[in-house]
């Protein structure tokens, strides 16, 4: 589970940001704060795994106070949700290690986008006790330019989930079901289907029917 604190000065925002976290699988709302310091408390206290913070705040920049923050959780990561589009304020977040920066107003599609990545980026970290390198240039958002495969994904296909389940599967030599996968991507049941579906359909998977325990046939997917 994915323990966010919201730190918003304005309570109808900060109540719109939970309302839509609140619709996603393993993601948890454990605090809110209306500015600077009760965020800090906030965050002593919770210890979250993800702050969602605000610039402008009634006693502190939230730029400001990022210091503080890493301070007292050097682990905790940061994604700025402001109305700040000052060059001199995205630069000293970034430098901060803020992993997202999203300029007020913001778009419903553009936040699920944003939280469904660092779910999928929390979920290889917290799974692992070591990664290789195409698993780091995931996190850190680099992208090979040479790599054909991502180039011509269709829609509906995300490269990066997709690599995650080619490593999952490469993993699992008994197979993996659709449910099983579904678990392991933070995502829907229906979503890991269809990433397992495609890589058989780009002869690079291939599935089974295997009983399980309690007799029932199960699909099972492999890397081909």
């Amino acid at each position: 589970m994915i323990r966010v604190v919201i730190a918003e000065d304005d309570f109808r925002v900060a109540q719109l940001h939970e309302k839509f976290l609140a619709s996603i699988d393993k993601v948890q709302v454990v605090g809110k704060a209306l500015n600077a310091k009760e965020a800090l408390a906030q965050i002593k206290e919770k210890e979250p795994d993800l702050l969602l913070l605000d610039v402008y705040m009634p006693d502190c920049l939230g730029t400001d106070l990022l210091h503080e923050i890493r301070e007292v959780a050097p682990v905790t990561d940061i994604i700025m949700i402001t109305a700040a589009n000052d060059k001199v304020m995205i630069e000293k977040a970034l430098k901060y290690g803020v992993i997202d920066y999203i300029i007020k107003p913001i778009t419903m599609d553009r936040f699920h986008k944003t939280i469904e990545e660092y779910k999928q980026k929390h979920q290889m970290m917290s799974s692992r006790e070591t990664l290789d390198q195409a698993m780091v240039d995931q996190l850190i958002g680099h992208k090979d330019s040479t790599d054909t495969k991502v180039e011509h994904v269709p829609k509906g296909i995300d490269p990066l989930t997709l690599e995650k389940v080619r490593t999952m599967l490469s993993e699992a030599p008994e197979g993996m079901t659709a449910e099983q996968t579904s678990e392991k991507m933070g995502a829907s049941k229906t979503t890991a289907r269809r990433y397992l579906e495609y890589l058989i359909s780009i002869d690079e998977g291939k599935a089974e029917m295997r009983y399980g325990k309690v007799g029932r046939p199960e699909r099972k997917y492999f890397l081909d």
